[in-house]
């Protein structure tokens, strides 16, 4: 049997530098930006399609960067966090079939730009302490969107950010999050019918791509202080805030 893949050469001109900049945010950067990934995709692709190619992408870049920061990320929060994204990827099964991505997009911009817009208006705020409120209620969001979209940045850092983790902390924090969610999401995908050979080819053409966006983060993360790291994330948040509104707001 002949193994097929996606042949539109525009699909490949966006999902190169969107899973670069996916690779980037996984090995170093975090801060959402990783989540224009699937929207950059959709404008040559459908949706879903662009999901159900990104996922066995995401799982492979998930290695290395687990490799990188195993160990370094804060226990507490996992004890909170991950259950809350559970019950989001849960929530994202049972109404898959029945959303609406440009409404989607819409709220994660939303929450991407108040958020930042917020914290510029505060002006060096004090480290926030965290609660188990707040975590499961912006893990779930995370989870949710993450599992319709591979949009679950942008929720996760608005619970994160406020703490001033260290920033290795903060990473690692994040990579072990949507790690765990990625290789829980297989099983829904494949129930839900999200994977053909078409799909899986065209994920395993681009996997070379994705790691070498993943090890390129690392090689910044060793490279950027703390003080400048914080800033790159709020730029990268509001910019991937700007492009999912955007997008959800042409596509209604």
């Amino acid at each position: 049997m002949t193994m097929q893949w996606v042949d539109n050469p525009w699909f490949y001109a966006l999902a190169i530098p969107a899973l670069i900049l996916n690779g980037i945010s996984k090995g170093g950067l975090g801060g959402g930006v990783g989540s224009v990934s699937v929207p950059m995709m959709a404008l040559a692709i459908p949706p879903s399609q662009a999901a159900a190619i990104m996922l066995p992408i995401l799982c492979v870049m998930d290695l290395p960067a687990i490799h990188a920061y195993f160990g370094r990320w804060d226990k507490a929060q996992m004890r909170i966090i991950i259950p809350a994204g559970l019950l989001g990827i849960a929530v994202g099964t049972l109404t898959f079939r029945y959303l609406n991505e440009s409404w989607l997009r819409i709220l994660l911009g939303v929450i991407s730009i108040g958020f930042v817009l917020n914290s510029i208006r505060r002006k060096n705020p004090d480290a926030a302490r965290p609660t188990r409120a707040k975590g499961w209620f912006w893990c779930s969001i995370s989870g949710y969107t993450s599992f319709v979209a591979h949009s679950g940045g942008p929720p996760l850092t608005v619970y994160l950010l406020p703490q001033k983790l260290d920033k290795t902390v903060f990473v690692a924090t994040s990579v072990i999050f949507f790690s765990v969610g990625n290789y829980v999401k297989i099983v829904p995908y494949m129930w839900l019918g999200l994977f053909d050979t078409r799909n899986l080819a065209t994920s395993a053409m681009l996997f070379p791509v994705g790691i070498a966006g993943v090890y390129l983060g690392v090689w910044l993360h060793k490279r950027l202080s703390q003080a400048l790291f914080y800033r790159i994330v709020y730029v990268l948040l509001l910019g991937t805030g700007a492009k999912l509104l955007y997008d959800g707001l042409t596509r209604l």
